[in-house]
């Protein structure tokens, strides 16, 4: 390493280092803000994202120019462009969370103990999130809301083809935090696209509580790896649906097709479907048809390519592929329980379906399936924040510590003990 390279990457490690202690200090400062204030302030970030549309949109085609130089494809310039309708649902975005409960300051189970004790749970912040994400600058607002609204500091690392986005908008908000007194290292947005930036923000375990990535597998095993700090992971969506054999065909076609062909390249699609073999002769060739004329290429089992002719052979490594794309895996089983041992096979414990009639079955299916959501006769788009009832999302867990499925604001706090006396001793 030369002597520059070696200037260089302490340079960089001073920034990362500094930036992780301002927001530590300002995370301090966030706990003491009324739900009062951090509404204002949410409903003024969104006036000022209205007033500097002009600004952040000028910077967001300076990423989308660069992007289209680069090569990137229609669909990643489609999600890096900040259009006039995405402009709108962020504001309305910040509306949103500024309009949820406030979990923070909430007292849970306050129970008098045997000597007079008063003991119960508060919700409170985790204090400092790291959040590292791929291209979407809509995040950049949505992470920051959330975490504002429940009383956490932000420190964002969006993908280098987004740089001039993410700093623009984040300048946008920090300066209504600045208008009102308030730190803005609240939310800050680290200003380089050097991925050495991200391995030191991973180091940074005396001043960050967790790490929050959102992207590709290869991202966050890469952050799952090298991290210091705990992460929140969601490697994949493997999404299956067991269509049992009392469900009704009626019912099952449109949830099929809805998980399958609604958004096919986002996690919470369909990957995987499963028939019981008692009704795949009679179903089988009725959903293969629906799927194939809305252009989903089939790869079945043996027993599946018998029943349906335009399908093709699965190969092995088809079984657990999140294929992001209209392209679906079909098996015939012999029963629940063959589904469920698939599941726990090949599933990402993101979401799990059954179609059935059969309340045994659909209560033996959401007790015994590990998944982050399952669910019984609905579709696996439903796996999402604002479609459970959060408002909003930070993003899908699908490990269980300590968050499991969708992450609203309950999910950005945690819990401490706290005790009232009276002159109580140990004995």
């Amino acid at each position: 390493m030369s002597s520059q390279q070696a200037m260089d990457t302490t340079d960089l490690h001073d920034t990362i280092r500094n930036m992780a202690q301002r927001a530590r200090k300002a995370s301090r400062v966030l706990i003491s803000l009324s739900t009062e204030i951090k509404n204002r302030l949410l409903l003024q970030m969104a006036v000022a994202l209205e007033e500097n549309r002009p600004f952040i949109q000028q910077q967001n085609q300076l990423d989308v120019a660069a992007g289209r130089e680069k090569g990137l494809s229609t669909a990643m310039l489609d999600r890096l462009e900040l259009s006039d309708k995405v402009m709108a649902a962020m504001i309305a975005g910040l509306r949103e969370v500024a309009a949820l409960s406030d979990p923070v300051g909430e007292v849970l189970g306050l129970v008098k103990r045997p000597n007079g004790l008063m003991v119960g749970r508060m919700r409170v912040p985790l204090g400092v999130i790291g959040m590292i994400y791929e291209s979407r600058p809509n995040v950049t607002v949505d992470a920051a809301a959330l975490c504002l609204k429940a009383g956490n500091a932000i420190i964002l690392r969006g993908g280098s083809e987004a740089i001039h986005s993410n700093l623009a908008l984040a300048e946008v908000l920090q300066g209504v935090l600045t208008a009102h007194a308030i730190d803005p290292a609240v939310i800050q947005v680290i200003p380089m696209t050097d991925r050495t930036a991200i391995t030191l923000l991973l180091q940074q375990e005396a001043f960050v509580d967790l790490i929050i990535p959102r992207g590709g597998e290869g991202l966050i095993r890469f952050v799952a790896e090298n991290s210091r700090i705990p992460v929140l992971k969601h490697y994949k969506g493997v999404c299956h649906i067991f269509v049992d054999r009392s469900a009704d065909p009626v019912k099952a076609t449109p949830i099929i097709m809805n998980s399958k062909t609604q958004r096919p390249g986002v996690c919470n699609a369909l990957e995987g479907l499963l028939v019981h073999r008692e009704i795949a002769a009679s179903y089988l060739p009725i959903i293969a048809k629906e799927l194939g004329d809305a252009g989903v290429e089939l790869r079945g089992c043996p027993a599946s390519v018998a029943l349906a002719s335009a399908m093709q052979p699965a190969l092995p490594s088809d079984w657990g592929s999140e294929f992001l794309d209209l392209i679906l895996s079909v098996k015939v089983v012999d029963s629940l329980d063959e589904a469920m041992t698939h599941i726990a096979e090949y599933g990402s414990q993101h979401t799990e379906v059954i179609i059935t009639e059969d309340y045994s079955n659909a209560q033996r299916f959401i007790a015994e399936v590990d998944a982050s959501a399952v669910m019984v006769n609905a579709s696996t788009r439903f796996n999402d924040g604002g479609q459970l009832g959060l408002g909003a999302e930070i993003g899908i867990s699908t490990t269980k510590l300590h968050a499991y499925g969708p992450m609203g604001l309950e999910e950005l706090t945690t819990k401490k003990f706290i005790v009232y006396g009276a002159g109580q001793v140990r004995s």
